[in-house]
């Protein structure tokens, strides 16, 4: 039964596999604290950067298969940090639902659109020219938001407007992705107890 918005915004879900271990806690009104450890430095980097420019506290405890090689956990990071936030965001009455964010780090410039329609759906529009940042392999960043949106329910386009240097561009779309998640998920005073849609669910 989903909360309704007169309840904490608060979610926290464990997953455990044969591969991986992975605990989220979200708090949706939070102010941007993060605890995260999840094993791969440059993927911990980019999780604190969603959690302080989202204003979302997140905490993620994560043990996976590293020996093998990060997929499972930048997998599962995704999957269950995404049912923490659906879990959070409850029946959905009074967000503004839908975020935009333009985003520029130096020569990155990186755009990122959402909805929190519950119609899950990725656009990655974003291109690397390296194969490895830190311990991180820059495709499993898609991985990881492929899980995330289809575990919370968003439909989510990320499109590279500009970049050379793909630090900077990584780290460009998780911003624009944090502050689209802030705009969405922000309270609209105009329709604290209503939901955004004619359809009468999301």
């Amino acid at each position: 039964m989903p909360k309704d918005n007169s309840e904490e915004r608060t979610g926290n879900v464990t997953r455990k596999t044969k591969e991986t271990s992975v605990t989220a806690s979200v708090n949706l009104d939070g102010q941007g604290r993060y605890d995260i450890s999840t094993g791969i430095g440059f993927f911990d980097h980019m999780l604190e950067q969603l959690s302080k420019h989202s204003l979302i506290d997140i905490t993620i405890k994560a043990e996976g298969d590293l020996h093998i090689d990060g997929h499972h956990t930048a997998e599962d990071v995704g999957i269950t940090l995404g049912q923490a936030i659906k879990d959070a965001v409850g029946d959905k009455k009074g967000i503004r639902r839908y975020g935009h964010f333009d985003l520029v780090m130096d020569e990155a410039r990186s755009s990122v659109s959402l909805d929190f329609s519950n119609r899950p759906y990725l656009v990655w529009d974003v291109n690397f020219t390296v194969d490895r940042l830190g311990e991180m392999d820059t495709e499993l960043f898609q991985e990881f938001f492929n899980a995330l949106v289809h575990a919370a329910g968003i439909t989510f386009h990320a499109t590279q407007l500009a970049g050379t240097n793909n630090h900077h561009i990584i780290e460009a779309t998780f911003k624009a992705a944090a502050k689209s998640m802030r705009m969405a998920l922000e309270t609209d005073p105009r329709a604290a107890d209503a939901l955004p849609s004619t359809k009468g669910a999301l």
